[in-house]
């Protein structure tokens, strides 16, 4: 019996509890919005997803089998409209790239660029992104994991929507491989010290920012600068990057 299905509110494992997967606690980072669908978009999901595009039915994933190569692997969590993803798949070909968003879209969006620019090193779920971590990625796997500009929920009732957590970046942990990176970056002042905080408190990870920059460090030439960060840097927003790594 599922936990929909139980009239037992009490369950340990109902959506709320701790030791529920992260996936099914019942709240979301992100909200679900609509979208309107370029001729673009639509053949990127029509005719470029049956190659690229992977889902939670397809299970526990072989990353060497899935890229035919041993190589890093790199996951970004929330690309938007992948212009960021596709230019590091474009950049960097000795890697392989897991691209995860809800977004329809931006999935339907960096399917076409990827099929346009030929590129073979890159997949893409449209899935909840905890339940890819938790069902569908290998313990050690990861050489990086990216969550770049995710929705900082400014609000202090919605700040349990934040997808940084503890238990988050335990999972994370969990999927780096060692010596494996944690890359965020946000335009938030005060989501980059929640990030700080948070990481602070965790195991099994250290900073690798300098003592002279800490806990932040300066962008790194790797993260493509986005049309929305350029425009911010002129409007004089900040940004800021936190790298760390696994050390256990």
């Amino acid at each position: 019996m599922n936990d929909e299905q139980s009239p037992d509110t009490s369950s340990t494992t109902g959506p709320e509890s701790p030791d529920a997967p992260l996936h099914r606690r019942g709240i979301k980072s992100y909200v679900l919005r609509a979208g309107r669908m370029t001729a673009a978009q639509t053949r990127g999901l029509e005719e470029v997803w049956p190659r690229l595009g992977l889902t939670l039915a397809d299970g526990r994933q072989d990353l060497e089998a899935l890229f035919g190569r041993r190589a890093p692997v790199v996951v970004e969590i929330g690309f938007g409209m992948g212009a960021s993803l596709i230019e590091q798949a474009e950049t960097h070909p000795e890697t392989d790239f897991i691209g995860i968003e809800v977004h329809t879209p931006g999935v339907g969006k960096l399917l076409d660029e990827a099929d346009k620019r030929g590129l073979t090193n890159l997949r893409v779920y449209r899935e909840d992104a905890l339940a890819v971590l938790e069902q569908c990625l290998p313990a050690g796997s990861l050489a990086t994991l990216q969550l770049f500009f995710p929705d900082p929920w400014p609000k202090k009732k919605h700040h349990k929507r934040r997808i940084v957590q503890p238990a988050f970046v335990e999972l994370v942990r969990t999927r780096l491989a060692p010596g494996g990176t944690l890359h965020m970056a946000t335009d938030w002042e005060a989501y980059a010290e929640w990030m700080a905080e948070v990481m602070a408190e965790a195991p099994g990870y250290e900073n690798t920012a300098a003592a002279d920059t800490a806990p932040y460090v300066p962008r790194p030439e790797f993260r493509p600068l986005t049309k929305f960060e350029k425009r911010g840097e002129k409007l004089g927003h900040g940004v800021w990057d936190l790298i760390f790594r696994r050390v256990d």
